[in-house]
């Protein structure tokens, strides 16, 4: 019986997987698709993810699939120069999310378990039963990491308030038979205009549209050919001719989040726990960190050394997160409407972005550098995570009973970092309170 099954394999649940695995657990991914994606999806990775991938040893495979390093971010289509961040990574990462699931789905060691839809889940005091793809599964946890239409989170009621989707967007990989010389000949950062085009592998690539006819058909209607030829010909004029249409899906600035990410033994991450409008390159990023952010509070759950209240800091700490991203998408969506008022609120937006404060501060948040948890100084990227998943301790003796949960290296500046990259504790007195907050306490010698 594994210790933990992980309900979804796009990235956030993948990430997951690798992150209990690398502490030793054993887990098992289910996934509702019988094969993997080749969808593009999300195609960008913010530095803060940059940074948890590259020291994860996960950056290199991924550098072959990289169309584009992009100096700046983007809020609702004004761009947010990233070029003077404190990261090795002072860009975004053009890259489609279907490479970056491979990529760490090849690292794990127990292969997803395909055409597993998830139909049941009962939890007891000793952990949960699933079922999907007609068998029952247990262990002792869940995480629920299936998207935005979450089978786990329907099966056990969990309440999702937010906001209903008030505008219709569509989202479409396809080919081109003809198109006006230079339209979409590299990657560059979005506009709010309808009909954005940015060229993929393979001689694809990928629009998003949203107009008049968009707003007036239902959410279920199928994309057809047609209406991407009207919408692409409206933006680029006649020379664009629509081929192949590869997918196509429906969407909205629908903004809505779990009030706990925690349900008794199911724990929630990425779009299962949070859904916004896909603007500014924030959702797959968001689900990323969400991740690294529970993946060593579980396993230390599962081993029996977490102390109170640690696995419960995984909600504590990624709610407020993701509940500013859907203010910040939000707002986003507001500067994109195509109304006079919505425009000059968009003007006076944009003279305040040429502020260096106001620049520096948004582009914090947007490339998720920003981030800060209660207890925390700040991230390091000068200290490699332990391939084990332990903390690291640089420049001080750790006390004894410390070395199953605490990798002691040399150094002369004090600090001791959670696995996931968090300075908890940066000299003076004070090391073994850290130590027991987070850890819990010593092994017996």
């Amino acid at each position: 019986m594994p210790d933990v099954l992980v309900a979804g394999a796009g990235p956030t649940g993948l990430l997951t997987a690798f992150e209990l695995e690398r502490a030793g657990l054993d887990v098992q991914v289910l996934e509702r698709d019988a094969e993997a994606t080749t969808q593009s999806k999300a195609l960008a990775l913010q530095p803060r993810s940059v940074e948890v991938l590259a020291d994860r040893g996960l950056l290199p495979v991924l550098e072959p699939h990289v169309e584009a390093r992009l100096p700046a971010g983007h809020f609702s289509g004004l761009p947010i120069d990233y070029t003077d961040l404190p990261t090795c990574f002072p860009h975004q990462l053009g890259i489609e999310q279907a490479h970056v699931a491979a990529a760490i789905e090849a690292r794990l060691r127990t292969p997803v378990l395909r055409g597993a839809a998830v139909t049941a889940v009962a939890q007891d005091d000793e952990g949960v039963t699933v079922t999907a793809g007609g068998r029952e599964h247990r262990a002792g946890w869940l995480v629920a990491a299936d998207g935005g239409h979450s089978a786990v989170r329907t099966v056990l009621g969990a309440a999702f308030p937010g906001t209903s989707a008030r505008v219709s967007l569509v989202v479409a990989d396809l080919r081109l038979t003809s198109k006006p010389d230079g339209v979409a000949d590299g990657w560059q950062l979005p506009s709010n205009g309808s009909g954005y085009l940015l060229p993929l592998s393979g001689g694809r690539y990928r629009t998003v549209v949203f107009g008049e006819e968009q707003q007036r058909l239902g959410r279920d209607a199928p994309v057809t050919p047609g209406e991407l030829q009207r919408a692409l010909t409206a933006a680029h004029g006649p020379g664009i001719e629509v081929g192949e249409v590869l997918w196509a899906s429906r969407f909205g600035d629908a903004a809505r989040q779990l009030e706990r990410y925690r349900h008794g033994r199911v724990l929630f991450a990425g779009d299962a726990a949070h859904i916004h409008l896909p603007v500014g390159g924030q959702g797959l990023n968001l689900g990323l960190q969400d991740a690294v952010n529970l993946g060593w509070k579980l396993a230390a759950r599962v081993r029996g050394h977490a102390p109170a209240g640690l696995l419960d800091s995984y909600h504590d700490e990624r709610h407020p997160i993701a509940a500013r991203v859907l203010v910040s998408t939000r707002a986003q969506a507001v500067l994109g409407v195509p109304d006079p008022d919505a425009a000059a609120v968009r003007a006076v937006f944009t003279e305040l972005l040429a502020v260096p404060e106001a620049r520096r501060a948004v582009a914090m948040e947007l490339s998720g550098l920003g981030i800060t948890y209660p207890g925390t100084t700040g991230r390091v990227t000068d200290v490699p995570a332990a391939p084990d998943g332990r903390a690291v301790l640089t420049g001080a003796e750790p006390p004894a009973g410390w070395t199953d949960r605490v990798e002691h290296r040399g150094g002369t500046e004090p600090r001791l970092v959670r696995p996931d990259g968090y300075v908890v504790w940066a000299g003076g007195p004070g090391l073994e309170e850290a130590l027991r907050r987070w850890f819990g306490a010593p092994s017996v010698q």
